[in-house]
Formats: C-alpha cells, structure tokens, sequence
C-alpha cells in the first residue's frame, strides 16, 4: 500500500497554521488591556534584573545541574551565554515593547530549562521557593506571546506614526 500526497496538501497544511496564527495575533492584538502593558514592563525589568544577577549565581547553577551535563563545559558555556544574552535582550525588547513576541520566544526555553532542572528539584516546600515564581514568569510570557506588544509601545508608537504621515 503507497500513499501519495500531492503538492497541494503542504500548502494547505501551511495556509491554515499560518492562518490560524494570523488570527490568534489579531485576537490578542485586539484584547489587550492597558493596564497589562505595565505588568509586561515590570516582566522586563524583572528579566533584566535576573539576566544581572545570573553570572553571580553560576556556582549555584552548577551545583544544581545534572552530573551528565556538569562535565560537559562547552555546553555550560553555550547555555550560559544564551540565558544571559537571552535575560537581557529579552527583558530590554520587553521593556520597550519591540518584538514583544519574539522576546516571549527567547524567555520560554530558558523558564522550561529552569523550572524542570533547577526548581523541581525538591526545593518546592522551602519558604523561598522560586518554583512558584518560575511558573509566573513562564505564564506572564505565554500570555504575551499571544497578547503581542499592547499600546504603550516603540511598535505602537511607529505604528501610530506611520498612519499619521500618510493619512
């Protein structure tokens, strides 16, 4: 039994994820309160902070990695460059509203990384844990990957102006 697929089911394929993305950034495009645009700023300065005080912790992140990957040390350099460059482009991008979404996609890997190999590590019932922090930031930035920039934004701003100069 051979099963053929023509040409036109990937295009259809591609129309319709595309579409239906095109939609869920309309949607949050359109549903955006105003008040989330300081809840996304704080989010940024908080990344910020956090890609600051990540060079500083990087003993304690080593000590919390599995053994497997602590002698590994290109990988460990490769990883801790990209949450630090990941941390504060990502938080400034945030902060300013530019590329909100793709800021959004830098930050997800690197939360997943942290909540499933640093703070579940059975830490989750110490007064302090930041398990439940981890998991606030992934969910702040999952409803910005859909939400997009809002308007107290460098997008909205150029968008805005655009409109004016033409119209």
């Amino acid at each position: 039994m051979v099963v053929t697929l023509n040409s036109s089911f990937f295009i259809t394929v591609k129309t319709c994820h595309m579409d239906l993305l095109h939609r869920i950034g309309f949607w949050g495009d359109r549903h955006h309160p105003k008040w989330m645009d300081i809840v996304r700023i704080v989010l940024g300065v908080f990344l910020c902070i956090k890609g600051i005080q990540f060079p500083q912790q990087m003993s304690l992140l080593l000590s919390k990695l599995p053994n497997d990957l602590s002698g590994n040390s290109f990988l460990i350099v490769l990883l801790s460059h990209y949450v630090l460059f990941g941390h504060l482009m990502g938080g400034i991008l945030m902060i300013a509203g530019a590329f909100t979404r793709f800021a959004c996609l830098i930050q997800i890997p690197i939360l997943l990384g942290a909540i499933i190999f640093i703070n579940a590590s059975g830490d989750l019932w110490k007064p302090y844990s930041e398990l439940y922090l981890s998991v606030l930031v992934l969910a702040l930035l999952l409803y910005f990957l859909v939400a997009g920039n809002g308007s107290l934004s460098v997008a909205s701003y150029l968008v805005e102006d655009k409109k004016k100069k033409t119209g």
